[in-house]
C-alpha cells in the first residue's frame, strides 16, 4: 500500500528592505522633523527671538556711539543665542525624551544609516533658527548703527554654528542618562553661549579667552562680530567659519556613534 506523499511549503524569511542612501535619508528625516518641529515648537522659536532681540535693546544703553568691537559683538552674540537656544536646549530636550521612552528604537528599525537620524534632526532643528537670528541681526545693526553690506554673512554663520551646535545638542541628549540632565546640560550650553559670545574676548581675562576659543560656536560669533567692523580680515572670518563647520562634523559623527549605542543597549 502506497502510502501518500505529503505536499511540503518552504518557508522563506522575508527580504530586508533595502538601506536607504544617505542623502535620501537625511533628506526624509529633515522634511519629517521640520513639520513637527513647526507646530510643536513654534512659540518657543518665538520665544527665543524675543529674548535675543530684547537683549540687544537692553545692552544699548551702556554701549557707546564710538565703540563698534562691544556693539559688533553684542549683535553677533545675540544672533547665534537663537540658534544655541533652538539647536542645544530644544533638540538636547527631543532626544532626551525620545531616549527615555526608547522612542529612538523606531529610527533604528528604519531601513536608513544611523548618522540620517542624528544629522537629520539636527538639521531640521538648525533650519529652524534662520528667521529669528536673521530678525536679531537686522534689528541689532540698526539699534547700533552697524553698516548692512555684510549681513549677508548671517546665512554661513547660522548655518555653520547650527551644525557645531546641533551636535553638542545631540550629543547632550543622546549621552544623558535622563532627560532632565539632557535639558539642564542644554540650558548650561545657552547659557556659555549667551556670556562667552556676547561678551567682546578683550573684556574677558587670559584664561577665560583660551577656553572661550574651543567653546563650539563662539569661532562663528567671532567671525560675523568681525565682518559687522569696518574692514574685516576676511581670511580670519573664513577661517573660523571652516573650524566651526569642522566642529560640528566631528560632533555630529560622534553623536551618530552615541545613537547606535543607545539602540544597542
Amino acid at each position: 500500500m502506497s502510502t501518500p506523499l505529503r505536499e511540503t511549503t518552504a518557508v522563506t524569511a522575508p527580504a530586508l528592505a533595502p538601506r536607504v542612501p544617505l542623502v535620501r535619508a537625511v533628506a526624509a528625516v529633515t522634511s519629517g522633523q521640520l513639520g513637527r518641529v513647526r507646530v510643536a515648537r513654534g512659540p518657543l522659536l518665538f520665544v527665543a527671538t524675543v529674548q535675543s532681540v530684547g537683549l540687544v535693546v537692553l545692552l544699548r544703553g551702556i554701549v557707546h556711539h564710538h565703540d563698534v568691537t562691544t556693539a559688533a559683538s553684542i549683535v553677533a552674540g545675540s544672533t547665534i543665542l537663537v540658534v544655541g537656544f533652538v539647536a542645544l536646549n530644544l533638540l538636547a530636550q527631543r532626544l532626551g525624551a525620545l531616549r527615555a521612552t526608547s522612542a529612538l528604537d523606531y529610527y533604528a528599525a528604519l531601513p536608513i544609516p544611523a548618522a540620517a537620524v542624528v544629522l537629520g534632526m539636527a538639521a531640521s532643528y538648525a533650519a529652524f533658527t534662520f528667521p529669528g537670528a536673521v530678525v536679531t541681526a537686522v534689528v541689532g545693526i540698526a539699534v547700533y548703527g552697524l553698516s548692512f553690506a555684510n549681513l549677508w554673512l548671517v546665512v554661513p554663520v547660522v548655518v555653520v554654528a547650527g551644525l557645531a551646535l546641533s551636535g553638542v545638542g545631540a550629543l547632550f541628549g543622546l549621552a544623558m542618562p535622563r532627560p532632565e540632565l539632557a535639558t539642564i546640560a542644554g540650558q548650561l550650553g545657552m547659557t556659555a553661549v549667551l556670556f562667552l559670545g556676547i561678551i567682546p574676548p578683550s573684556h574677558l581675562p587670559e584664561v577665560v579667552r583660551g577656553v572661550r576659543d574651543v567653546v563650539p560656536g563662539i569661532l562663528a560669533v567671532d567671525g560675523f562680530a568681525d565682518a559687522l567692523r569696518a574692514n574685516p580680515d576676511w581670511l580670519g572670518v573664513l577661517a573660523r567659519l571652516v573650524i566651526t563647520a569642522g566642529y560640528g562634523v566631528v560632533l555630529l559623527a560622534v553623536a551618530s556613534r552615541v545613537f547606535r549605542r543607545a539602540v544597542d543597549r
